[in-house]
């Protein structure tokens, strides 16, 4: 995928799911690969258990966090429930990265399924490795990189 232009990622799940963790790992690595990256999220119920959104949007310049509907070029599903009330902000030919693509039983930590995910959409982005490994560390407390490095290199090769 071309970074020339705007990129643009949905990220959805409920609350605890780890859904703002994720959308900061990712503009952390796009503003580590040097772009320029904005970010926005919803928390609605959040701490119920309830829809959480977040936009990442970036590129050479970005000027808006806020993805406009049918626009997302990836919806990253952390809950399965959150793929129907979200898929119309896709593109028509955006990508669906869903929990299912994930085999949730090689996870050491089944929470690591978001971090994961992300693995599963570095691969359809332009960002080197490094910036996603750093994003990673920077964004996690030491105890966790282990176990959510393994788990990006999971969902890498899934």
């Amino acid at each position: 995928m071309s970074t020339t232009r705007t990129i643009n990622i949905v990220i959805a799940g409920l609350g605890g799911q780890g859904v703002l963790k994720a959308s900061d790992i990712t503009a952390d690595a796009a503003f580590r690969a040097g772009f320029n990256v904005k970010k926005s999220e919803l928390h609605g119920m959040s701490q119920r258990g309830g829809s959480v959104t977040s936009d990442i949007r970036f590129g050479e310049s970005v000027l808006s966090p806020m993805i406009p509907e049918g626009e997302a070029d990836f919806l990253v599903a952390i809950s399965p429930e959150q793929v129907e009330p979200n898929h119309h902000l896709l593109r028509p030919e955006g990508t669906l990265i869903h929990a299912g693509l994930i085999d949730a039983g090689a996870l050491k930590n089944k929470k690591s399924v978001n971090v994961a995910l992300l693995g599963k959409l570095s691969r359809s982005l332009q960002l080197p490795d490094e910036a996603w490994m750093e994003a990673i560390r920077a964004n996690l407390p030491e105890k966790l990189h282990e176990v959510n490095l393994n788990a990006f290199v999971l969902g890498r090769t899934a």
